[in-house]
């Protein structure tokens, strides 16, 4: 969400805002404690309540897919739990379908692809996310692409919600939970051996296991990196410090991404440029980047056939 957006939803609705959220900066975070987490969960449900009518939805969508245009994206996946929206949308169906009509007309409109992956909270039952996954699976034809798991990994394991993710892969969706963040190592190998992850979000912790690594590598599977997410939740103090090179150098596939760029104060291209300036990746080296995530997206074939040609242009000029 734009922090503007923000601000003028929260004073149409009267939500009292922090001067956290408020303010022209992102705010400071560590979340590598329970207090820390517990601050950034906060904020972000302060800006989620704001979103309290099907056209404030419809903005959200807009106005995200125009900052990924303008960043030069082709092809966008927009993570979302509709449980946190059903009881100011009429329900969990409601819901969800208000969301993926947003994302059709909006992809129609900007020429933008667009498409949902459907996440499970970690915090809530098991069985919950059995639901959502059927749910998520009924709209794979309306533009649901893959199922998810979100929140703080140090509550529970993934292997609880093995049976959630049986059902989403059975029915033809990536699995795409996070890991490897707030969590060490083990928790990316337990998106791996028990959820089937075809992408992991996060997974920058695999670089403290040899093993982990060479098991990502090995199986293909696509880490959805954040690195200025990363930092900004204390995961590590310096945008040097992010893993990029290590998961690079062990053959890891990579989609750089912005996580939350109301809280954390960037957008996608800016991942590229810490790739580029904190971490000496060349041109043709953040082109392979590019290529990696377009290649671990549900983009259509056509699509991912064309984008990969613009990459090759961009490479090619001067």
């Amino acid at each position: 969400m734009r922090p503007g957006t923000l601000r003028e939803l929260a004073d149409k609705y009267g939500v009292h805002l922090p001067e956290a959220l408020r303010g022209g900066e992102p705010p400071q975070l560590r979340a590598t404690d329970e207090r820390g987490w517990f601050r950034f969960q906060r904020l972000y449900d302060l800006a989620r309540s704001c979103l309290r009518e099907p056209e404030d939805i419809r903005r959200l969508v807009r106005e995200a897919a125009e900052e990924d245009v303008r960043d030069g994206s082709r092809w966008l996946e927009i993570q979302v739990d509709p449980t946190s929206y059903a009881p100011r949308l009429g329900g969990l169906i409601p819901a969800l379908e208000i969301i993926l009509d947003a994302v059709r007309t909006t992809s129609r409109e900007t020429g933008l692809g667009m498409r949902v992956v459907v996440a499970a909270n970690r915090m809530k039952h098991p069985l919950d996310a059995r639901t959502l996954a059927r749910l998520a699976v009924r709209y794979r034809d309306q533009g649901v692409v893959g199922f998810g798991l979100s929140n703080d990994e140090r509550r529970g394991f993934a292997r609880d919600f093995d049976r959630a993710f049986a059902i989403a892969r059975d029915g033809g969706l990536l699995a795409a939970p996070h890991g490897g963040e707030l969590a060490g190592p083990i928790s990316v190998r337990d998106c791996l051996v028990n959820l089937g992850a075809t992408r992991v979000g996060h997974g920058v912790r695999a670089s403290e296991d040899p093993a982990v690594l060479a098991a990502l590598a090995d199986a293909g599977v696509t880490c959805e990196v954040c690195p200025a997410s990363n930092v900004a939740l204390g995961v590590y103090q310096r945008p040097t410090e992010v893993p990029l090179r290590t998961l690079w150098d062990a053959g890891v596939p990579m989609a750089l991404g912005a996580d939350d760029p109301l809280l954390f104060g960037s957008r996608l291209a800016d991942q590229y440029r810490i790739a580029r300036d904190h971490h000496a990746f060349t041109d043709h080296e953040l082109a392979d980047l590019a290529r990696q995530s377009i290649r671990a997206s549900a983009a259509p074939d056509d699509i991912k056939t064309k984008t990969l040609l613009d990459i090759d242009t961009w490479l090619a000029v001067p």
